[in-house]
């Protein structure tokens, strides 16, 4: 069986098969290779676990395509703010286009009034006290149709009551929300972890088993140098590319 998936591998890397990307069915693998239905489907699986390969329901097995984007963490939202109000287009929708690919962002939850209490790594990053909330708006970006990151952004409830951020749908503003309502992020901290994602990244992303995540949290820091937002992103490691250029 270890023969048989290191030759499908080797066809999958070669592009073998196609365009399409669709394996042969089990029927011509179970002819082709001399072995029976459970073991190629114990290959398929292998495969699948691996990342290699997706099942469609209905349709069969294909090559998983991947395809990283560029993430300019060091030129995102900052300086001249790509944000456009008449496209609908972010700082992070922009990045995307720029890439000539496709961006959509899913707005999934908004806290309500008067705000939550917040997940205690929250509280840290925003220097709450005990006891305070916060207001989250919660979602899920996509590249050409496809899941790419998770982006959870966290204010204290005394920044985000009565703005548009409780609006509960994807709002763009010129300069940026914070900036727009009197709110700059004027310094920013990045703290990048990698891990394996919870039961529930892995639903939201529809990651292949054994996908390791980036976690890239992005505190920004107003005026008096309190923290006015924690953004913690969840990006899959095998579609993200997270790029930093600094002058030295």
């Amino acid at each position: 069986m270890p023969d048989v998936a290191a030759d499908l591998r080797r066809r999958i890397e070669a592009g073998e098969f196609g365009e399409s990307g669709k394996l042969p069915s089990t029927r011509f693998l179970v002819d082709h290779y001399g072995i029976s239905a459970q073991a190629i489907a114990r290959v398929v699986g292998l495969l699948k676990s691996d990342g290699v390969v997706v099942s469609r329901q209905g349709a069969g097995v294909f090559v998983r395509r991947v395809n990283p984007l560029k993430w300019e963490l060091s030129a995102f939202e900052r300086g001249n703010r790509r944000d456009d109000v008449l496209t609908g287009l972010d700082d992070w929708k922009a990045s995307v286009v720029e890439q000539g690919r496709v961006p959509e962002q899913r707005l999934i939850s908004v806290t309500e009034e008067p705000g939550e209490a917040p997940p205690p790594s929250v509280a840290q990053w925003l220097q709450l006290e005990a006891g305070a909330l916060a207001v989250s708006r919660r979602r899920l970006r996509l590249v050409d149709g496809e899941p790419y990151q998770i982006a959870d952004s966290w204010f204290p409830a005394s920044v985000a009551l009565g703005t548009p951020l409780m609006e509960p749908h994807d709002v763009t503003m010129a300069g940026g929300i914070l900036a727009a309502i009197g709110q700059p992020q004027i310094r920013i901290r990045d703290e990048i972890t990698s891990r394996m994602p919870t039961l529930a990244e892995i639903t939201q992303l529809d990651l292949p088993a054994g996908t390791p995540v980036a976690q890239h949290v992005r505190v920004g820091f107003g005026p008096d140098n309190t923290p006015v937002r924690a953004m913690v992103t969840i990006a899959p490691g095998d579609l993200n590319i997270l790029v930093y250029e600094m002058e030295i």
